[in-house]
């Protein structure tokens, strides 16, 4: 949710900024939808003051028997009494109206996004790591997954499409990953929650999926929604609360499945286990100090980078573009990673600080020490990384001439010291 003050006080800066994410909106429709409630609002306290005033003149008027004077003010306070309703009504229908058209807007761009239309316009940070020479041709995960247990067929006929069943040798990897992905962000200072997976409305509102992407969730019979991603739970943690500043900052993590209905990607990776409906996810949320927002993307972004390096794997930072940075963000660094059989990068992780702008819909503030104001904390969110995209990775990165895979030497404890995968 936006500022309305900022919007007031610099109108055309909003409008580039919304520009800049190709987003049609109106500072001035905005601006003036608020000058009327507020005009609305001052309407209210001057009727609700004269009425106080003119019901007390009117015991007045009757104590110096001057009735005609009592009349006056009796049916003065009656329009009053029948305004007021009508004021507060009207009063609330702009509010809503506001809500509603600020609630569909993005957040506003940090001034050092890279303004552009879709991935090919996100700027490369840097590059990490060697990508591995093979002495044979890379095969796709999904060459090399049946045989270890990556079963596409099975899990089709018992969900339907971008369903998998992972057993045998594909399950206790991706177990492991997840178990390394959380102690290696725990380390890091992440405290670990296991959050409810489903959540009310206001919990979706909160972090931005509602009411714009709706499409995208999945939505259970008695109105609650399937998370699709572990952002909603942890952040909406400080929904609605007041903060001390000794508090901060809150760094939370959990590894928990999520789910999404890939409504816009028809189409889109059909084959194999890139993009599921259903998927495990190390997600990270930082609840910081405003002053402590951009170290703390660095800090984020460097912690999930460091996931990619102790697993050897090459991947690269990039920047995205106003176009295709998420609804909530104000910058986004997408880690993506290098898939020797489909010859490319692929997104691994995405993090972002979102400034305060998920903090304004929960109402999520802090009050600095010595002072009684409340300030809205600042809220970021990362993946630690998507759990299914690195079991796709080591798959191809690590993958033999005979179809076993090598196990990278920091997951080799959580599979008992087992340093190599073979195919059934």
């Amino acid at each position: 949710m936006h500022d309305i003050r900022l919007i007031r006080d610099d109108p055309a800066a909003f409008d580039d900024a919304m520009h800049k994410r190709s987003v049609a909106a109106s500072a001035e429709r905005i601006v003036a939808l608020d000058q009327q409630r507020r005009a609305l609002i001052t309407e209210a306290q001057t009727a609700q003051a004269r009425r106080n005033e003119a019901s007390k003149a009117i015991g007045a008027a009757k104590a110096q028997r001057d009735e005609p004077r009592a009349a006056d003010l009796m049916a003065e306070v009656a329009t009053l009494k029948a305004r007021l309703p009508e004021i507060e009504a009207e009063e609330a229908r702009l509010g809503a109206d506001l809500d509603a058209l600020l609630a569909g807007l993005p957040n506003v761009p940090a001034a050092d996004v890279p303004v552009g239309a879709d991935e090919d316009d996100n700027l490369l940070v840097h590059e990490r790591g060697t990508r591995p020479a093979f002495d044979f041709p890379a095969r796709e995960h999904d060459a090399i997954g049946p045989a270890l247990g990556l079963d596409f067929e099975t899990g089709v006929k018992l969900a339907g499409a971008r369903f998998t069943l992972v057993r045998g040798a594909a399950a206790k990897l991706q177990r492991a990953l997840g178990q390394f992905m959380l102690d290696h962000v725990t380390a890091a200072g992440f405290e670990q929650v296991i959050p409810p997976v489903m959540v009310r409305d206001e919990a979706m509102f909160g972090t931005g999926q509602l009411p714009k992407f709706a499409e995208d969730l999945f939505q259970t019979t008695d109105g609650r929604w399937l998370i699709p991603t572990a952002e909603v739970s942890l952040t909406n943690i400080v929904r609605e609360q007041i903060l001390s500043e000794a508090e901060l900052p809150l760094r939370f993590t959990a590894l928990t499945p999520c789910f999404r209905s890939e409504a816009g990607s028809a189409g889109r990776d059909t084959r194999g286990y890139i993009r599921q409906h259903q998927f495990d996810k190390v997600e990270m949320v930082s609840i910081v100090k405003p002053d402590r927002s951009e170290a703390e993307h660095e800090r984020m972004t460097a912690t999930a980078e460091g996931v990619l390096d102790a697993l050897g794997l090459a991947y690269r930072r990039m920047k995205l573009c106003t176009g295709d940075m998420g609804f909530t963000a104000a910058r986004t660094y997408d880690l993506e990673v290098w898939l020797p059989g489909q010859d490319r990068y692929r997104e691994i992780s995405s993090c972002s600080t979102c400034t305060d702008f998920q903090a304004r819909r929960m109402n999520a503030r802090y009050r600095p020490e010595g002072e009684k104001a409340t300030r809205f904390v600042h809220t970021l969110n990362g993946s630690g990384l998507a759990v299914g995209r690195t079991l796709v990775a080591v798959l191809e990165n690590y993958q033999q001439a005979d179809g076993s895979v090598a196990v990278p030497t920091v997951l080799q404890p959580y599979l008992g010291g087992v340093d190599r995968l073979s195919p059934r």
